[in-house]
């Protein structure tokens, strides 16, 4: 072997190598929280805590049973939206030359102080859909209060802590407790809903505003509240909902699938078809509208309100 070969170089490593590792090593960090869970619910001071804390509190007096229908349409325009604000936000972070630019003009139904900025295509695209989505979630907020929907997702009681944690534990040890959600989430969901809806949306919604141009430049809140914060807080809120939907949509698909489809979709609690059918249906919207929404379709629409350029 010459000296020129001994001394050249090894190749880099792929960088997908590392992520292929990535899939075993969940699944036996996966197991061993099973097995870890199985052990502890071998105890008698955790029996005596699961019985104490079976994983759900108690509803306040004249709490709402069920779903009315203006719910599942909320759901269904909630993840129609959520989709493609993801993909679009994805988009915004990922591209280097995008397909077209749009500057804004004064026919826009929004008007600012701020001089019309250019932005990319996906960016126009992706603050469209985020007032689409602010408009659908004003429209919830003010239903889900005015129905009394809101005792479902807002803990009134301190004992839903301690019933969290019993609920985990049973989802961990593959026991998972018993799924009633026509009457009564069970405490981890109720925390997990409150969470994404008071939490998690107003997050996405404060830190999106800031970093968009119709956000004041000289408003003396601005120090306080850097642009670089939001997009360090942006993200990861974006990241939480990925995460949400993935575990969301398992969950509902593997503790008796007709009858939660039927609960979000059909509005109804029983065992029947008609709510799998909606959600096939929604299903296939949401794909044409991901496959639809491309730059030959977005450039008239986005020419409706300002100077789209390529």
């Amino acid at each position: 072997m010459s000296a020129s070969t001994s001394t050249r170089p090894a190749p880099p490593k792929n960088k997908w190598f590392k992520l292929v590792w990535i899939l075993p090593a969940a699944l036996v960090a996966l197991l061993a929280v099973v097995l870890v869970a199985k052990g502890l619910r071998e105890l008698p001071a955790v029996q005596s805590f699961l019985a104490d804390y079976p994983g759900e509190s108690e509803l306040p007096h004249g709490a709402p049973v069920g779903f009315p229908a203006w719910l599942a349409w909320q759901h269904f325009l909630n993840a129609f939206f959520m989709l493609l604000i993801i993909r679009s936000g994805w988009l915004v972070r990922t591209t280097t030359r995008p397909p077209g630019y749009w500057t804004r003009n004064n026919r826009g139904l929004i008007k600012t102080k701020n001089p019309p900025t250019k932005m990319s295509l996906h960016l126009w695209f992706h603050l469209s859909l985020d007032v689409l989505w602010v408009l659908n979630g004003l429209i919830f907020y003010v239903l889900l209060f005015a129905t009394g929907q809101w005792t479902r997702v807002v803990p009134t009681s301190w004992d839903v802590f301690p019933n969290a944690v019993s609920a985990a534990l049973q989802y961990a040890s593959l026991d998972w407790p018993l799924e009633n959600g026509w009457v009564n989430y069970n405490a981890l969901q109720l925390l997990t809903y409150f969470i994404t809806i008071f939490v998690a949306a107003p997050l996405a919604i404060i830190t999106g505003l800031r970093m968009s141009s119709a956000w004041p430049k000289q408003a003396g809140i601005n120090k306080a509240y850097p642009i670089e914060l939001a997009r360090a807080v942006h993200l990861p809120v974006m990241f939480y909902f990925v995460a949400f939907i993935i575990v969301h949509v398992t969950l509902v698909l593997t503790t008796g699938a007709l009858r939660n489809l039927n609960h979000m979709y059909a509005a109804r609690d029983d065992g029947g078809w008609l709510g799998f059918w909606l959600f096939a249906a929604s299903l296939v919207v949401m794909i044409l509208a991901w496959v639809a929404v491309r730059p030959i379709l977005l450039r008239p629409i986005a020419s409706l309100t300002g100077s789209v350029t390529r």
